[in-house]
């Protein structure tokens, strides 16, 4: 099997109807199969060879999938990275991974490049019109290349609270049967059906439940490549969307987004993700959409769906639903009826590139420690209380503190720091810093938020950064972030 197949079957089956879109380009199932078997050829003959690893650094753009779909046909692998990511994160991501390639959106080539200095990856710049000169001297389709079921196709990298980001092997067998199972028993996706894919197709989300689940039933998608409420709307009335894939944040703003002379009708299916949904948020949506809203949970790690508010079955606000076929949920170490969430599954990762011991400690026994807290009600539907790691969701991005503040401690001024998430309405937790300075040391947090700013990706530096005299520590001297007092004021 090869996860490319679920394009190439598609091409078979629909191959004059539009697979992708964005704004006036667009390309066939057709196209695209030829497309991503020319890419197979020119990654071949550059000799990238079955299980090498290739970057693929861009946004929302057909070059996106024509890359992805052809890395895998090669047999390789891929490794999608936010085009956010400044050079000193592109080069744990290339490094760690030993990537031969990578493609990278022609605005961050350079800093793509500055990363993989040293990693010994060749940064390709992806410019208009560039990929087709690319291919120009591939006009033949490479066959696509057999791979066993738990070979790696994708590794994603995502991150706990400890060490630097890690990466997540999912298996040709992983994502394929996700996408199966999302397109048909889930969502009921046909050829007649349009998606619109404001997800950044480079994560988890918008990479299974966008992208690999319309290849799977020929339906189209429908890209943008940057979300805005009021052009979003416009793109649903103009393409007939069908299936709109969001996380909270997106909800909330076209909620409260003008909407008269719009036309919203065509669409039948909305699905939420990435975040809890707000309750009156979700109410509110499918009062004023006429449409169903479906919440469900992933991660990284499970390909990512785990479970979902099934569209045959009951929905319950606030709930992450049942599990998916073919995968169980549990919780242990239960007190007072919350305990940690676990998965087990044919979603479940093959484990953390190159980190036995990390992956011991997160799967046992076939099951998948989520880090998440939860309770089941009677009925079997399970609800997220808290996180019992640290991570920061803004805007449907994961934040660990604990990168963020790495990079903090290489201020020459800072003695600790901690990084905590302030609850916001419109992006549900916002970055926050609290730091100590090293004695007869001066700075400003202005000064310290412009130094994280430039060391990590736009949406990961603090937006608060406030100066402590000293933290609130235990008797073992780790720092109580629960004890943190954000003052009445702060700088940032």
């Amino acid at each position: 099997m090869n996860l490319s197949d679920l394009l190439t079957q598609s091409a078979q089956r629909h191959g004059g109807r539009t697979a992708v879109s964005i704004g006036d380009q667009s390309l066939t199932f057709a196209q695209l199969d030829e497309l991503s078997g020319r890419a197979a050829a020119m990654l071949a003959d550059a000799g990238v060879a079955p299980g090498d690893r290739v970057g693929v650094m861009l946004p929302n753009l057909p070059e996106f999938p024509v890359l992805y779909y052809g890395v895998l046909r090669t047999g390789a692998i891929v490794v999608p990275m936010n085009p956010l990511l400044k050079a000193r994160e592109v080069a744990h991501y290339l490094g760690d991974s030993q990537a031969r390639l990578a493609f990278a959106f022609g605005p961050v080539a350079q800093e793509a490049a500055t990363g993989a200095e040293g990693t010994g990856a060749r940064v390709v710049p992806i410019e208009d019109g560039s990929l087709d000169e690319l291919l120009a001297e591939h006009p033949e389709p490479a066959p696509s290349v057999p791979r066993e079921a738990e070979d790696t196709a994708v590794i994603l990298y995502t991150s706990g609270t400890t060490g630097a980001p890690k990466g997540a092997e999912l298996t040709h067998t992983n994502l394929i049967r996700n996408a199966e199972i999302t397109a048909g028993p889930l969502f009921g996706l046909t050829p007649d059906d349009t998606v619109m894919g404001c997800l950044p197709l480079f994560h988890a989300f918008g990479q299974t439940c966008a992208m690999n689940t319309a290849m799977t039933a020929g339906a189209g998608l429908v890209m943008l490549p940057r979300f805005e409420p009021a052009a979003a709307l416009e793109t649903v009335a103009r393409e007939h969307i069908t299936v709109f894939e969001g996380v909270p944040t997106m909800y909330a703003a076209m909620l409260g987004t003008d909407r008269d002379g719009i036309d919203v009708s065509s669409l039948r299916l909305c699905v939420s993700g990435g975040a809890s949904l707000p309750i009156e948020v979700l109410h509110g949506f499918e009062n004023a959409f006429g449409c169903p809203v479906l919440e469900g949970f992933g991660m990284s790690e499970t390909s990512p769906v785990a479970s979902f508010n099934h569209p045959d079955r009951p929905r319950k606000a606030g709930s992450i639903g049942t599990p998916i076929e073919g995968v169980e949920l549990c919780l242990i170490d239960e007190k007072n009826g919350v305990g940690e969430l676990c998965v087990r599954g044919h979603n479940v990762m093959k484990g953390y590139w190159g980190r036995p011991e990390a992956t011991a400690e997160t799967v046992l026994d076939g099951w998948l420690r989520t880090g998440d807290l939860a309770t089941v009600d009677e009925d079997g539907y399970y609800f997220i209380v808290d996180r019992k790691k640290d991570m920061i969701i803004r805007g449907g991005f994961n934040v660990y503190p604990r990168e963020i503040e790495e990079v903090l401690y290489e201020h020459p001024a800072i003695a600790e720091a901690a990084v905590i998430g302030i609850p916001r309405p419109t992006l549900g937790e916002e970055v926050t810093a609290a730091v100590a300075l090293r004695p007869d040391v001066r700075t400003t947090a202005q000064e310290i938020q412009e130094f994280v700013k430039e060391r990590v990706a736009a949406y990961k530096y603090p937006r608060e950064v406030w100066l402590l005299d000293a933290f609130p520590k235990g008797a073992t001297g780790k720092i109580l972030k629960r004890r943190i007092v954000r003052p009445q004021t702060t700088q940032g």
